[in-house]
């Protein structure tokens, strides 16, 4: 069934779940990852449940000069820096806030340091990626033949360049992602620090942490994470 962003959003805020296991497990919404084309590069993380402590929020930044750090309102070793950090350090901030004007727009602040407008839209692309994603059952998420194929299938219908939905991160542990349900970023605006981070664009190479590729097209989803010792 389709659904708006904002709906899929409320709906993991109001019941999280988390999926069974022993790993390290995530479940929550944002954006896998948005490009600019002055080399900045933003991502949002609104895990609204994990195994490891309390529910947490993270912003994920690069500069053009290919420096990453990761804002996030819980302690890093309990956040996505546990994972990234070696690459990505991480910085505690007092909150991270979420807001929805309309079904197709969200608008995330970080004091008065981040202001970020996203416009989302649902495209043939990523309601057949969607309907994919629903159709399988929750083990198979789990699965290293499905991700394994799941990868390059979204980077080719989506157009967002490699795309690897498992691998290690550059901390070490392996990573799982499941991108359940997804929906494109069309437009917006973000300014970090005084900054206007300027038009949405790709990266003119495509960034990466380990095996971890960022998309070179905005997309917003909704699914889990898993991580494990390598």
């Amino acid at each position: 069934m389709s659904t708006t962003p904002r709906a899929a959003a409320a709906t993991q805020e109001v019941g999280p779940h988390l999926a069974e296991g022993t790993d390290e497990r995530f479940t929550g919404y944002g954006v896998m990852g948005l490009p600019y084309a002055s080399g900045h590069y933003l991502a949002l993380r609104a895990f609204v449940a994990t195994s490891i402590g309390p529910a947490y929020r993270a912003v994920w930044h690069r500069d053009p000069d290919a420096g990453w750090e990761i804002f996030t309102t819980v302690a890093p070793e309990a956040s996505c820096p546990r994972y990234f950090g070696s690459e990505a350090p991480g910085e505690r901030v007092p909150s991270i806030d979420i807001a929805w004007p309309d079904d197709w727009t969200c608008e995330v602040t970080m004091g008065d340091r981040l202001s970020w407008r996203l416009e989302l839209a649902s495209t043939p692309a990523t309601r057949m990626m969607t309907a994919a994603g629903g159709a399988l059952p929750d083990g198979a998420w789990n699965s290293e033949a499905v991700l394994a194929s799941m990868g390059p299938m979204a980077a080719a219908f989506l157009g967002i360049g490699r795309t690897r939905l498992r691998g290690a991160t550059p901390n070490g542990p392996l990573y799982k992602a499941a991108p359940q349900q997804v929906w494109r970023v069309v437009g917006g605006r973000a300014v970090l620090d005084g900054q206007d981070l300027g038009r949405i664009g790709p990266l003119p190479e495509q960034s990466h942490l380990a095996d971890f590729w960022l998309p070179q097209r905005g997309i917003f989803f909704v699914g889990r994470a898993s991580f494990t010792p390598s």
